[in-house]
């Protein structure tokens, strides 16, 4: 039987190795640290989470905690160390960053049939089977050798990570701690502003220096889904307000009010100890991010344990290269997971590191591969990904429930009408694998 290769260590590389060495597949996990960093990572385990310690909504009325339940029962190694490492986060799947990676590395390790090789790798072999999972990162030489393969100029959009913060360092006399609506154990720390601390904050920020974006690109292409706080704000001066900074199921325990503006901060480790800036994905000069946030009731002394940061992110155009099986049209042997396939996310990517890592393992022993109805997230995701969209250019996507084929009725109260669409996919996955056995 062939070996796999796979290049990348993140949450789709692992997530596709484990697939493939628990049906019996000899893997080969080739990760570039810690011979080498991107500009965005810094701990040498696999798996490192960078923008955020978030893998979003647990429960199954929210669209990625219905994505997560679906791995589960397909036994995804990243869910199954995230259940294992998670931090309280009101009604989201937050993780321990540092063990997060810790226990994901240590599984991957430990398995039989997964060799961890640490090797800058610069070129892909269409002759072998490998599954390409470096991530919107992607070093310089392996960049343009994927651009080679997949025959099209690759694209690009820019993705920025938010400032974490000493829990010690905050006044814990100007904040309190609630979980919007009452959901969850009051886990955030909430940073309430009245009108007057609000505008002052806000025209600081707008008027604040950016840190110069290293590529020669006038305009760059920023994904919503991690929007810089600065951009966002130049949109309108009551824009936060209504996204980030809402108040809204937030009172203040003090007044009994809900504040004109409110920061939240989400804890970041197991201890305790550090907490992140919810959407407060920057690109602002360091100097700037501590004088400008430290605006912030509670933040005046802050001291910030990592500043936000900018980074190019990288991807290809799916639709054009790809099957819904993650494998190349033109070469059939070469599989693409995770974010360089246009997902957006982190359990997003670790979703498509499953379906390509059970079909590559399928592929290398001669069975049929599994391409998960569009009932499903997974399934809806996979196809939007390789199919594309009906109108207008590529972008990448979340787990949404707008993308979901399914049978519900008009349901007036959304809660229950995604819990029902929950429902569905999940009764329609069982009876995929089961199909598939």
């Amino acid at each position: 039987m062939q070996e796999l290769k796979i290049i990348g260590g993140g949450l789709a590389g692992c997530e596709a190795a484990w697939q493939a060495a628990q049906r019996g597949v000899k893997v080969k996990l080739y990760e570039m640290k810690p011979v080498c960093y991107s500009d965005a990572h810094t701990n040498p385990d696999l798996c490192e989470l960078v923008c955020s310690n978030s893998l979003k909504g647990a429960g199954l009325d929210n669209a990625c905690g219905l994505l997560k339940e679906e791995m589960r029962r397909m036994g995804s190694i990243v869910i199954a160390c995230a259940d294992k490492t998670q931090v309280p986060a009101g009604g989201a799947l937050a993780v321990d960053r540092d063990r997060f990676a810790r226990v994901v590395t240590e599984a991957i390790k430990a398995h039989e049939n997964i060799e961890v090789i640490t090797s800058l790798v610069e070129d892909i072999n269409p002759d072998e089977y490998t599954i390409v999972a470096t991530g919107p990162l992607t070093h310089g030489k392996l960049c343009d050798a994927i651009a080679r393969l997949t025959g099209s100029s690759h694209l690009s959009f820019y993705d920025a990570a938010a400032p974490v913060i000493e829990t010690e360092s905050i006044d814990f006399d100007k904040v309190y701690k609630s979980a919007r609506y009452g959901k969850g154990t009051a886990d955030y720390i909430n940073c309430p502003m009245d009108k007057d601390e609000y505008l002052a904050f806000y025209e600081a920020l707008i008027n604040a220096e950016k840190a110069p974006v290293h590529e020669n690109i006038d305009k760059p292409n920023v994904f919503e889904g991690c929007m810089p706080v600065e951009i966002m704000a130049s949109r309108g001066v009551d824009t936060l307000r209504f996204g980030p900074l809402k108040p809204k199921g937030l009172p203040d325990p003090k007044t009994g009010r809900e504040p004109y503006a409110v920061v939240q901060l989400r804890q970041d480790n197991t201890e305790g100890t550090m907490f992140n800036m919810v959407g407060f994905q920057t690109n602002l000069k360091f100097g700037e991010q501590k004088r400008v946030f430290s605006m912030i009731p509670g933040l005046g002394n802050a001291n910030f344990l990592r500043y936000g940061v900018m980074h190019r992110n990288t991807y290809i155009n799916s639709p054009q290269c790809l099957e819904p099986t993650f494998e190349m049209t033109q070469y059939p042997k070469v599989f693409f997971a995770g974010q360089i396939t246009g997902v957006e996310g982190y359990v997003e990517s670790a979703a498509s590191g499953l379906m390509a890592g059970i079909n590559a393992a399928k592929a290398i022993k001669g069975e049929d591969k599994i391409v998960l109805p569009t009932s499903t997230v997974t399934g809806a995701l996979s196809r939007y990904i390789t199919v594309g969209p009906v109108k207008g250019t590529f972008q990448p996507m979340n787990a949404n429930f707008g993308i979901i084929e399914h049978h519900v009725g008009r349901i007036k109260n959304k809660k229950e009408r995604y819990l029902a669409i929950a429902e569905e996919a999940l009764q329609s996955l069982s009876e995929a694998l089961e199909n598939a056995e």
